[in-house]
Parts: C-alpha cells; structure tokens; sequence
C-alpha cells in the first residue's frame, strides 16, 4: 500500500496514550503544549528556549500538539520541527524592515476580518486559534489573540458583504485555521457562502493535515462533501511532516472530493536546500497534494531571522527546474509589503536576442537557440532550433 511508504508519528513521551485519544483531535487540542514546563516534560530544552518561551509569550502564544511535539527529534538542535514550533531569542529581535502587519491586510477591509485586495477575490478571517502557532507567522500580530476572533454577527456582516458585491466570485476562507472552529459553525460558513449565487470557489487554507491530522476524520469530510468543488491549501514545509497520518488525512480530503495543493514558506533552515524541496514535493504528490506556491517568508515582526535571499529562492526552482516532475514544481512568489499582491519569480532562461532569433538556457545548462515566429518563412511550420552551446 502507498501509505506504508511514510512513517506515523514516532510518539514518543505519547507511545502509551490510548489509540482512541491519541486519534482524537479534541484529545490533542486539550492536551496542547504552551508553556516551557510542559515542553520539558517531554523534550529537552536548552537554555535559550527555556527563556524564549517565557519572554515571547507577550508577543505570540506557544502551542503544538503532542502529534507535533512528537515529530521533534529532542537530539538535533537544528530540527526543522523544533525551529518551526519552539520559539528562539531571535523572534524577539526587530529589525529596521519589520513589519506590524506586513502585508497591509487590515488597510484593505471594508468590514472586520474581510480582505478585499483583488477585483474577484476575498479572504475571509475565520479564526484566532491553530493546533501549533508556527513561530514564521505571519499573522502573529492577532493569531492566538481570542479578541481578533469573528463573532457570528461579524460572520454574518462579512457574509453579507460578499452577497453584495457580485464581483465577488472566489472566497479564501483563512486565520488562524478555519479547521480549528466547530463543526457545526463551519458548516453553516460553508452553506452559507455556497448559497450566494455568484460565490463559484471556496478556498480552505489550513495547516492541520500538517499540525494535526486527526481534525480529518469522517465527519469533516462528510462537511466538505456536502460543498463541493472545495480548494484546500495547506503548509508542509518539511519532508518530516509528510507522516502516514497526514498521508491519511489529506487521502480524505482527497476522497471527499477537494482540490488540494501546498504552500511552502522558504524558511531559513528549515527548508531552503533544493534537495529538501525535491524530497517534499514528490512525497506531497504521492499524497495528492499539488505542491502550488513557495512563498517567500513575509517581513513580519521577529521573523526575520527566518529569511533568505530572494536569489537563493530562485536558484532552488533553478535546480528543480528538469531534474523532477513538472508537477513537482510550484510558482515562488513573493507577497509584497504593503499590500501590492503577489509576484511571481522564476529564473530567468534567455542568454540573449540575435535578431528574431532566441538564445535559451535549458536544464542541463545547454544553450539553444530558437527561431521566433517573425523570422520564419511561410513554409516553415516549426520554430528552427540549433544547439549552441553545452555546459558540463
């Protein structure tokens, strides 16, 4: 079976927790690590965390599961679990770029918790709460905030707006999670949405196929079945979270008829190694996941130390680019500060223009070039190319 290709969740400090709480999500959000004692009593930790978790905590709460405590390997420093979930003295350095909310979001609502930035699209704030709070947040100004949370009058003002406003066709619903809220209030969101007549695509972006699997099972599945077509995002960004749990989980999303594809922010450390990449994308299309975007780690504050250059991003789809599946490889986008939406990078293959000519870089460092359409005669039915060079 495909799903015996990936490994469960280790356990660990867990390994004698009845099967039916352990496979239980409000089992695991109860039992949710935040404080550093808690932390010490399954993990160790080293001086520096011990602090960082108590002088961060005025600025972004501390949480993850015991599913995803249990993916940290406690002997490796350097774990791209830990560096995910455990807070470091870094978060609370600030630097000069360092943005309250990044992304100007607030500047575009034109009612509490609803984005509007693009012509058709909105995204909907759902949710204060996450099974972990990923320390490369970067809604940390209000994620784990319960005053940031929606209300359901707030809900139904921003139901309203969309209903309002025909133009509006596609809904990302975010937070926060969306899957942190009960069944029963994320099924009358869904309903809600999918009877307005010109709302055409629900978007779900969530981490917890990643964080906590378990919130998959049957009865969201028969919520998400009842509105389809559902696009699901979610955020593996490690080739480790990619457990036979989220295997199981994101097969059920998959069954039940949603449209999945990943984010991958390029952390420091964590993930920005081509190979790494590589690694997690094959493993994410073999759980019907279509890996979408690699974002690049937004400028928000006391993350900064999770940034790369954008050319070594670049350089990453470079050497994905031909040595794996199309499939495999995702748009890098960058989110520009201050609300100027999303760009898309990409290396760069023209070497150079010779006339109507075109001088390309393939994969292999090859240049060929390519006649354009221009400089073909009326016989001619195909682009002429000819091999210029080969680099090896």
């Amino acid at each position: 079976m495909l799903s015996d290709r990936f490994a469960p969740a280790p356990r660990g400090p867990w390994s004698s927790t009845p099967e039916e709480d352990w496979n239980d999500w409000r089992w695991q959000t109860r039992k949710q690590l935040r404080t550093a004692e808690q932390l010490q009593a399954v993990m160790e930790l080293d001086e520096e965390e011990v602090i960082a978790c108590e002088r961060s905590l005025s600025r972004f709460r501390l949480g993850l599961t015991p599913y995803y405590a249990s993916l940290v390997d406690s002997d490796d420093p350097g774990c791209p679990i830990r560096r995910q979930a455990i807070p470091r003295l870094d978060e609370l350095r600030l630097n000069p770029e360092d943005r309250h909310d990044p992304l100007g979001e607030e500047e575009d609502m034109p009612v509490p918790g609803l984005t509007w930035r693009y012509p058709d699209r909105v995204l909907l704030y759902t949710s204060h709460q996450c099974a972990v709070y990923c320390r490369h947040c970067t809604r940390r100004r209000k994620v784990s905030d319960p005053s940031s949370s929606l209300g359901r009058e707030q809900l139904e003002n921003a139901l309203a707006f969309i209903a309002e406003n025909t133009v509006i066709r596609d809904v990302v619903l975010s937070g926060g999670d969306p899957l942190s809220l009960s069944n029963k209030r994320l099924r009358w969101l869904l309903q809600s949405l999918w009877a307005i007549p010109h709302v055409e695509i629900i978007r779900l972006g969530t981490r917890h196929p990643v964080t906590l699997p378990q919130r998959i099972d049957a009865e969201l599945c028969e919520i998400v079945a009842e509105v389809q077509p559902i696009y699901v995002n979610t955020h593996f960004n490690h080739p480790k979270e990619c457990t036979r749990e989220a295997f199981l989980a994101t097969t059920r999303l998959a069954n039940a008829g949603c449209v999945l594809g990943n984010q991958m922010v390029l952390l420091k450390g964590v993930n920005d190694d081509a190979e790494i990449v590589k690694e997690l994308n094959r493993k994410l299309l073999m759980m019907r996941v279509r890996p979408y975007y690699i974002y690049q780690c937004d400028p928000a504050e006391g993350i900064s130390h999770f940034r790369v250059p954008l050319e070594h991003g670049i350089e990453i789809l470079r050497k994905l680019q031909g040595w794996t599946s199309g499939l495999a490889l995702p748009h890098y986008v960058i989110d520009l500060p201050g609300g100027g939406g999303k760009v898309t990078l990409a290396p760069d293959p023209v070497v150079a223009r010779e006339g109507s000519a075109w001088l390309l870089r393939n994969y292999r460092g090859e240049v060929v070039r390519v006649e354009d359409a221009e400089g073909l005669t009326v016989a001619s039915s195909q682009p002429q190319t000819v091999l210029i060079s080969k680099r090896r």
